[in-house]
């Protein structure tokens, strides 16, 4: 993934607005995942539009059932999908994993001294091992920043979610029309390069609160919102309810 290079007043806003949530939220956040970054993949592919507690429960179900990442990639598609009900599109996301699985195996799975393990990617620039991800079946800029900040690499990724896509967007830190993808470059390059990776995910963590906890897809609070005098959105629709 290409970093943009930042706007140096959206900069400023952007570190602005870290430290007032932060105040707000409670910075650091505790990481709420501590899996082996292959662990951290399946999570990921399996929350795509499901709630937390539902993928949660998958991803339990799925490796109380199969104890090996092996096992689940030569495991009848019927029984993955059973395994992972609990979660939307499970007929799509068990053939999915499987396939994801068995090119990993393809190109690292048995030919290691870890098998069945992505911890090579430590190794790598987050540059590249972003982009090794990015080339299996599935992985966007979202999933391959989650599997490398979220799981035991806790490397430097930044994650947008959609409740951060929303907050960035009504604080006039990306444009509307930037989707969810591309707007992964141009939010990471706007924190300062000298940033850490718990600061990095703090980032993403009290964007997402915020949209979850004041800043609502529908009827958002901003009359008591910290950041109000730095956005454009809330300002124009507390102006209209005057």
């Amino acid at each position: 993934m290409q970093l943009s290079l930042p706007d140096p007043e959206l900069q400023r806003k952007a570190i602005l607005i870290h430290d007032r949530l932060c105040r707000v939220y409670g910075c650091p956040i505790a990481y709420f995942h501590d899996l082996d970054p292959l662990s951290e993949l399946i999570s990921a592919l399996l929350s795509h539009r499901t709630k937390n507690a539902d993928s949660h429960r998958a991803f339990q179900q799925l490796t109380r059932q199969f104890p090996t990442w092996e096992a689940v990639r030569d495991a009848p598609t019927a029984e993955i999908e059973a395994a992972i009900s609990s979660c939307t599109w499970a007929e799509q996301k068990a053939p999915r994993i499987q396939q994801v699985l068995q090119l990993i195996g393809e190109r690292i799975g048995e030919q290691r001294e870890e098998p069945w393990s992505l911890n090579f990617l430590a190794e790598l620039p987050v540059s590249e091992a972003r982009a090794w991800l990015e080339s299996l079946p599935g992985v966007g800029p979202k999933t391959s920043a989650a599997v490398l900040s979220f799981s035991n690499l806790r490397r430097r990724a930044l994650a947008v979610d959609s409740h951060h896509h929303r907050v960035a967007v009504r604080l006039g830190l990306i444009p509307l029309k930037v989707a969810v993808a591309p707007a992964h470059a141009i939010l990471e390059a706007q924190l300062p390069a000298n940033w850490t990776a718990q600061q990095v995910y703090d980032n993403h963590e009290v964007m997402m609160l915020h949209g979850q906890k004041c800043c609502f897809y529908r009827n958002p609070a901003c009359h008591r919102c910290t950041v109000l005098d730095l956005c454009p959105f809330g300002q124009t629709r507390q102006s209209s309810c005057l």
